[in-house]
């Protein structure tokens, strides 16, 4: 019978702490993108105004709407560069849970091949013994 593979707790604790950095990513990913597409927003709007004042509070207001919306771009492009770090740092995170978790599956696959050569060793074994017991016995068969 095959033994269990003695590092396969810290595997699973490895595996469980990738998930959660992979996890981390993705929501970090989706936070971006989202972001992104609020800049995408505020851009479109900011370049598709077409507003003709009519008088000088019109003007006035329409450039203090402007001057709003150019802050608020500001902000998420501030925003942007904030997350497109965090997003950074999860990669990172993320990058090194995999490398801890590969190093152990690549020993749990060298385990798993050295308990299936020793299984069919042991095979072997007992079919080799067989065989030539067999043929002690249809010697001495023979003999008689």
């Amino acid at each position: 019978m095959a033994r269990q593979f003695p590092l396969a707790g810290l595997l699973r604790l490895r595996q469980l702490r990738e998930d959660e950095a992979a996890g981390s990513l993705a929501a970090a990913n989706e936070r971006l993108r989202t972001s992104r597409d609020r800049v995408g927003v505020v851009s479109d709007a900011l370049v598709s105004t077409d507003i003709s004042p009519a008088g000088s509070a019109s003007l006035y207001a329409v450039a203090a709407a402007r001057a709003a919306a150019r802050s608020a771009l500001a902000d998420l492009h501030a925003l942007e560069s904030q997350l497109t770090l965090e997003q950074g740092h999860a990669q990172d995170r993320y990058r090194a849970a995999r490398a801890a978790t590969v190093g152990l599956e690549k020993l749990e696959g060298r385990h798993q091949d050295a308990e299936a050569t020793a299984l069919l060793g042991a095979e072997q074994r007992v079919l080799d013994e067989l065989a030539s017991t067999g043929w002690a016995r249809s010697a001495a068969k023979d003999r008689t």
